[in-house]
């Protein structure tokens, strides 16, 4: 046995792991646990109250105006497993190793939608950046969640992940207790690219881990076409689920 396997071996034994769905030892999720979480099969407008479908425009009609081109998102914040495993990899006990399972479900979102913007991939043109922290927040968290996301499905895309372009140079509340309006007042302004020339003409998968308002897309959306960006595409695991 390697000392790397051992080293493995021997901190699961001190510290097992257990399924954050059913408790089962082994992993923080199960694969029977995983299966359980619906995969949304198509986009829905990001902006719209209602779940209004789209297709390859991204928003509907009434949206086109916005700066973020449209949204992929893999399931429903509603899904009581999939809140608490976000919960976990993002706050105490931060677990980092859930952005695989978190990717896994992303990946699938991408594979049952059959949308032929993910399948036709262009290495050239497509970029993946993840929405930044803080310098601060990071350090304190120790890990950008999004980076982590965004590295997992990187492969799948076919596309590098940039993370020192779009920097967020302003310190902001958390958006969790905001109104919609106040969403947007606290994060405006809060981010800038620093390397316009990495984004200039690209399409830029935006990665988050969850979306509501959309406030933060919307204003990473805007800071990345000011700075030369020709489309950008929100992706994150999981979404507030509208009323049909």
């Amino acid at each position: 046995m390697k000392f790397s396997s051992f080293g493995k071996f021997f901190i699961d034994t001190i510290f097992p792991k257990f399924c954050l769905g059913c408790g089962k030892e082994g992993e923080f999720v199960c694969q029977d646990c995983i299966s359980t979480i619906e995969i949304l099969e198509y986009q829905f407008c990001p902006f719209c109250k209602t779940q209004k479908r789209v297709f390859e425009k991204g928003t509907c009609k009434n949206h086109r105006k916005k700066y973020l081109n449209g949204l992929f998102a893999a399931t429903s914040l509603d899904d009581p497993l999939v809140k608490k495993l976000i919960h976990n990899f993002k706050y105490s006990p931060f677990l980092k190793e859930l952005s695989k399972p978190l990717a896994y479900l992303i990946i699938s979102h991408f594979l049952l939608s059959e949308n032929k913007l993910i399948h036709k991939k262009n290495n050239n043109k497509d970029l993946i950046i993840p929405v930044p922290l803080t310098n601060l927040k990071k350090r304190q968290r120790g890990f950008n969640q999004s980076e982590l996301i965004a590295n997992q499905i990187s492969t799948f895309l076919k596309a590098a992940v940039v993370s020192n372009a779009l920097i967020k140079q302003k310190k902001t509340m958390s958006q969790t207790s905001l109104s919609e309006n106040e969403r947007k007042e606290n994060i405006k302004n809060a981010f800038f690219v620093k390397n316009p020339e990495k984004i200039n003409g690209k399409r830029i998968f935006l990665v988050d881990d969850v979306f509501t308002t959309g406030a933060t897309m919307e204003e990473c959306s805007k800071t990345l076409k000011n700075a030369g960006a020709k489309e950008v595409w929100g992706v994150v695991v999981a979404r507030e689920m509208l009323k049909f």
